[in-house]
């Protein structure tokens, strides 16, 4: 049983990446996005989306200092990065932008998780 949970965990750490070309990194991105017909709001999360021309789903993160300190912003950045790198393959081609509320900041992993896979299941994860 131990080796099957060992070999669970390279599956992982060879096939849920997250590439430079998964990310949203220039402001123009953001700004085509910010008038984006689909969104999603959510229990502490905004989630706005259109279709992308590119192969996988790409993802941008907004959290504002509304949220709290640069601690609690980056530990949130981090729950939603590991969140989408471990979805991202059964997601549809889509960009979206996940914009934090005050909120998410007292949300653990498994809240966001939970609130995540909620717009997932929207946007199209097969």
């Amino acid at each position: 049983m131990q080796q099957n949970k060992h070999s669970d965990a390279l599956f992982e750490s060879r096939d849920a990446k997250f590439p430079k070309e998964a990310r949203l990194r220039k402001r123009t991105e953001f700004l085509q996005l910010s008038n984006a017909r689909h969104k999603i709001p959510l229990n502490g999360f905004l989630v706005v989306w259109r279709d992308n021309t590119c192969s996988m789903a790409r993802l941008g993160i907004t959290a504002s200092k509304k949220i709290g300190s640069a601690v609690v912003r980056n530990k949130l950045k981090r729950y939603l990065r590991e969140i989408f790198r471990r979805n991202r393959m059964l997601l549809a081609p889509v960009d979206m932008n996940i914009i934090a509320r005050q909120e998410s900041a007292q949300m653990d992993y498994f809240e966001v998780q939970r609130e995540l896979n909620k717009a997932f299941r929207l946007i199209g994860a097969s």
